[in-house]
């Protein structure tokens, strides 16, 4: 059980300059019986409000230099008080919020929010276990208008679908990974090194692209060039919610139209998924 949804806002100055961060945390725990649910005994039971007003503690006691680090702290908070509680999890996201710049100059005091994708990490911890560390981009929108295409996949009488050799790829990305030993880690180094990788592997080289025979073998090139490039993932978890365009046929217009008017295809969508991990 747990308390799902706290969200707030954590403000940190230094000298005139301000630091905001804003985060969504969901903490679950398991305790060392479950009498409250068998009997109705809740002797045991940590209330809920007190989850709350202890992660909000918490974030003003220590900050959030990371959503990682801030995760670690409230598992080992409630790991280290309560004798009672056997397993902790906590979810962590983060608002995009990001430093206003005015003709190149950062602003001391002002943000903007830019949907480039939300941070997220969990940390969960048993009792006499290792921390585990995961984190994560999730609601990445991305998109190619070339360089991409569908063919020779299987065929038969139920199959409509004509192959293409140039299509627009887009879709919204869902990228989660394992952290190994997470002493000494530079959370906020590695996440970009991460999305660095994902936008390097999805679109290819800046002067003429990579062609994609297909959404699972970008996920896949995705995976491999990180899994290269950051030694300290362990498993990673990529999901990719295809947002499908359609040319508009224009014919009865008197105008031909390659492939400059499309829209989307809101439903039904496609998806694929891969976990890849170390040996």
């Amino acid at each position: 059980y747990g308390k799902n949804t706290i969200k707030f806002l954590r403000l940190h100055r230094e000298g005139k300059k301000e630091f905001v961060k804003e985060v969504e945390v969901c903490t679950h725990l398991r305790l060392n019986s479950a009498q409250e649910y068998l009997d109705g005994n809740n002797s045991l039971v940590i209330p809920t409000d007190t989850i709350k007003n202890i992660v909000l503690l918490l974030a003003k006691k220590k900050g959030i230099p990371t959503l990682e680090e801030f995760a670690i702290d409230i598992c080992e908070h409630f790991m280290t008080s309560f004798c009672q509680v056997v397993y902790v999890k906590t979810y962590v996201q983060e608002v995009p919020w990001q430093r206003l710049h005015e003709n190149g100059v950062p602003h001391i005091h002002s943000f903007i929010c830019v949907p480039d994708g939300i941070r997220f990490c969990e940390a969960e911890q048993c009792r006499n276990g290792p921390l585990v560390v995961f984190a994560g981009i999730k609601d990445l929108k991305l998109m190619k208008t070339t360089q991409s295409g569908f063919e020779g996949f299987f065929r038969n009488e139920h199959t409509t679908l004509p192959e293409r050799n140039d299509r627009i790829l887009c879709g919204e990305l869902f990228c989660k990974w394992s952290y190994g030993e997470c002493r000494n880690i530079d959370f906020d180094c590695i996440r970009n090194k991460i999305r660095e990788c994902i936008l390097e592997a999805f679109a290819g080289p800046p002067d003429c692209g990579e062609y994609s025979p297909s959404y699972q073998k970008t996920v896949n090139s995705i995976q491999m060039l990180i899994l290269s490039k950051v030694p300290q993932v362990q498993v990673i978890e990529t999901v990719l919610n295809n947002t499908f365009y359609n040319v508009v046929d224009m014919k009865n217009l008197g105008v031909t139209n390659d492939k400059e008017v499309l829209v989307p295809v809101e439903t039904p969508y496609g998806s694929c998924a891969c976990t890849l991990g170390r040996k």
